[in-house]
C-alpha cells in the first residue's frame, strides 16, 4: 500500500465524492450570499433607468454570478478541505487510514486529485463564460445600464494621451475608421501637465485626421467660463491604430486570445509587463485550487481528543487565507513592473506549495 500513491478505488471514491459535495455546497452558500449583497447595492441603479425592470435584475445576476464563482472557488475549495479533514478526524476515520497503512500523502491524493480536477474546469469556465459576461457587463455599466450598442468590440474607460492632451471616452465601440466613443472628455493641458481647457462632448468619430466631438461644452479654466459648441475636432495624433492598441481587459479577453493581443502590443513598443502577469495569473489563480488540501492538511492530522483539532483548523485557514494575500501582493508588483511578470504569477504558487509539503512533512511524515 505504501508504494501507491492514492489508496484503494473504493476510498478514493469515496472522499474524492466528499469533497466536491463540500465544495459545492460552499461555493452556492458562498455565491448566493454575495448576490444578494451586491443586488442591494446595484439594483437601485439598474431600475432607475426608464424601462428597467426584473428582467434585467435577472439579466445583472447572470452575468454576475460567474465573476463571484471565479472570484471565490479557490476560496470554497479552501473551506471544503477544513470541513472534510476536521470531519474525518473527528470520527476517526483518518487514525483508521493511517492504521491501514496510509500515508499523510496518501490520505491528501484524493483532496489532491479532486481539486486538481476542480482548477481545470475553473480555467475552462473562466476563460470560456466569465470573460464573455465580464465584457457584457462592463460593456453595460458603461452604458448606465440603458441599451448596450450592437456594435462589436466594445470597450468601457477608455483613457488615450496625444502628447500632453488626454482623451477619456465612458464606452467605445468598433474599429478602425469606424469607431465610436460616448461620454467623451478632451483634456487640454500645458506642457507642465496643468489642465488648460476641458471639453465634455455626447460622443466622437473619426475625422479624419483627428476626432470630432459633438454636442460639447468648454469650460476655460483660467477664465472659468464655459460655453456650448456643436462640434469640434481634436486629438490630431490620434490615429484609429493607435485607439485600436489603446487597451485590452484581460479579465474579458480569452487566454488563447490574450497572448496574440499582447504580442501586437509588444511589436507597437508598449508596455506589457502588467498584461503578461495577468496572462499567466490565468494559469496560476485557477491552479491555486490545487494548493487548498496542502494547504489545509494540517487540520486532518494529530488527534481529536487533545484539544487541538480547532487550532490546527484556524493554522490552515490562516496557511490558506495567506497565499490570498500575497498572490494578490505579487500581481500587484508585476502591475507596476516591481517583479517580472512571470515571477509576480507563480511566486506565490510554489511558495505555499513549498510550505504546505514542507509542514506536512515535518508534522506527520
Amino acid at each position: 500500500m505504501q508504494l501507491d500513491f492514492f489508496p484503494s478505488r473504493t476510498l478514493t471514491g469515496y472522499l474524492a465524492k466528499m469533497f466536491v459535495v463540500r465544495i459545492l455546497a460552499v461555493l452556492v452558500m458562498l455565491v448566493l450570499v454575495l448576490m444578494m449583497l451586491d443586488l442591494l447595492s446595484s439594483s437601485g441603479e439598474i431600475l432607475a433607468v426608464e424601462g428597467n425592470g426584473q428582467s434585467e435584475l435577472l439579466k445583472y445576476a447572470s452575468l454576475r454570478i460567474p465573476q463571484l464563482i471565479q472570484r471565490f472557488l479557490p476560496y470554497s475549495v479552501l473551506l471544503a478541505t477544513l470541513i472534510s479533514l476536521v470531519t474525518l478526524n473527528q470520527n476517526s476515520e483518518v487514525i483508521a487510514m493511517k492504521a491501514a497503512g496510509l500515508s499523510a500523502h496518501q490520505v491528501l491524493a484524493p483532496l489532491l486529485l479532486t481539486a486538481l480536477v476542480v482548477g481545470g474546469a475553473s480555467f475552462l469556465f473562466n476563460e470560456r463564460v466569465v470573460t464573455r459576461a465580464t465584457a457584457t457587463l462592463k460593456a453595460w455599466e458603461a452604458a448606465n445600464w440603458g441599451p448596450i450598442p450592437e456594435e462589436s468590440s466594445v470597450r468601457a474607460n477608455v483613457y488615450l494621451a496625444d502628447g500632453a492632451d488626454v482623451l477619456t471616452a465612458a464606452q467605445l465601440t468598433g474599429t478602425g475608421e469606424a469607431i465610436r466613443m460616448r461620454d467623451v472628455t478632451w483634456y487640454r493641458r500645458s506642457p507642465d501637465g496643468a489642465i488648460v481647457e476641458q471639453v465634455d462632448a455626447a460622443t466622437a468619430t473619426y475625422a479624419g485626421p483627428g476626432w470630432r466631438l459633438e454636442e460639447i461644452e468648454r469650460f476655460d479654466v483660467a477664465s472659468a467660463a464655459t460655453l456650448t459648441a456643436d462640434e469640434i475636432v481634436v486629438g490630431e495624433g490620434l490615429t484609429p491604430d493607435q485607439i485600436d492598441l489603446a487597451k485590452i481587459d484581460p479579465d474579458a479577453v480569452p487566454f488563447w486570445s490574450l497572448g496574440e493581443q499582447i504580442d501586437a502590443f509588444e511589436e507597437a513598443g508598449r508596455r506589457t509587463g502588467e498584461l503578461r502577469a495577468k496572462w499567466w495569473h490565468k494559469l496560476s489563480g485557477p491552479l491555486s485550487s490545487f494548493l487548498m488540501p496542502l494547504l489545509g492538511s494540517i487540520a486532518a492530522f494529530g488527534l481529536a481528543r487533545s484539544g487541538a483539532l480547532f487550532v490546527r483548523a484556524l493554522i490552515g485557514m490562516a496557511l490558506g487565507f495567506a497565499y490570498f494575500v500575497v498572490d494578490n501582493a505579487a500581481l500587484a508588483m508585476g502591475n507596476f513592473g516591481g517583479y517580472p511578470p512571470l515571477l509576480a504569477a507563480w511566486a506565490p504558487f510554489f511558495l505555499f506549495a513549498l510550505i504546505g509539503e514542507t509542514v506536512l512533512i515535518r508534522t506527520e511524515e
